[in-house]
């Protein structure tokens, strides 16, 4: 197996009903790293992941891992596979070391493997001093560690982790992140989120996900050139007109936002910057702010779909 991609995904499609959650979806991982399912809520990210993870009988495709098929190998797949749903699977009641020994034999670990399992992915995930608590008392953030443990115990070559830091405040998330880029040394991370930034801060390559369709496949450096920002904010304290602004070299547009803040519509960051500088200078407008505009993630929709018509 060592020449098969440790995830291949062809002509995936599943229904629910009358309606397609996922159409005709294609993609393929040959190596180490973290890759991003993005796209808003209803897109398909749970559904594509839950059939990856064999929990959902897709309607029509074939998904193989490390070369394997779970359609006809489900228990041999999943043996490769670390899932963490949206909702992580925790036992409230056990403490956290119980569960991870429960998740471990129903993993069909070997028995003398158990103990240091725990004991390394207890240290792995920083649990360790939480061993003897009840899950249900540990923090979101801890429980979500829990959740991450499980899903490594085994040491699968892929783990699969649904919206990981839904619901953690901005400090569990960047300890989150920096576990999930640990993980991907040493095995295959797939990850879903509707947030841009999650993806821009964590993934290699990303897969966009809109009504069940992908609608961008590549590195998250092609993704970024792909849609770079195309307006920006600016501050003139002289307060131009908007003829004025329009006159200048590489401004395709401008609006006055109030006051002395205007947006800038442009084509070339570098050359309308450069050039918003120089006549703010001469003019003596005295420039006090210039901030390029981010993109909504139904902006970055908008555009891809007019970029593939």
């Amino acid at each position: 197996m060592k020449n098969e991609p440790i995830i291949k995904v062809q002509g995936l499609s599943h229904r629910y009903s009358i309606h397609w959650a996922v159409k005709d979806i294609d993609l393929e991982i040959s190596r180490n790293g973290i890759y991003g399912l993005l796209g808003a809520n209803g897109a398909g990210k749970s559904t594509i992941m839950n059939i990856i993870c064999g929990v959902l009988k897709q309607t029509d495709g074939e998904v193989f891992i490390n070369g394997i098929s779970l359609k006809n190998a489900p228990v041999a797949g999943k043996r490769h596979i670390g899932f963490l749903p949206q909702r992580a699977p925790l036992t409230p009641e056990l403490t956290v070391e119980e569960f991870l020994i429960f998740c471990a034999e129903i993993r069909l670990m070997e028995t003398q493997a158990i103990k240091p399992a725990v004991e390394e992915v207890m240290a792995k995930v920083g649990i360790t001093h939480f061993r003897k608590r009840l899950i249900k008392n540990l923090s979101g953030g801890y429980q979500q560690r829990v959740g991450i443990a499980q899903a490594i115990i085994h040491k699968p070559a892929l783990v699969v982790l649904d919206e990981p830091t839904n619901g953690l405040d901005p400090n569990q998330i960047l300890e989150v992140r920096h576990l999930i880029k640990e993980i991907a040394e040493e095995r295959t991370v797939i990850l879903s989120t509707h947030i841009l930034q999650e993806v821009q801060a964590l993934c290699d390559h990303i897969w966009m996900i809109n009504e069940g369709n992908i609608v961008f496949s590549g590195r998250i450096d092609e993704f970024d050139n792909y849609l770079a920002p195309s307006s920006l904010v600016v501050s003139l304290m002289a307060t131009p007109s908007v003829e004025e602004l329009q006159s200048i070299a590489g401004v395709n547009k401008a609006t006055h936002l109030g006051g002395a803040r205007y947006r800038v519509y442009y084509t070339d960051l570098p050359e309308v910057t450069e050039r918003l500088v120089a006549v703010s200078v001469s003019q003596g407008w005295k420039l006090t702010e210039l901030t390029p505009e981010k993109n909504t993630l139904d902006t970055v929709f908008s555009e891809l779909s007019k970029k593939r018509n």
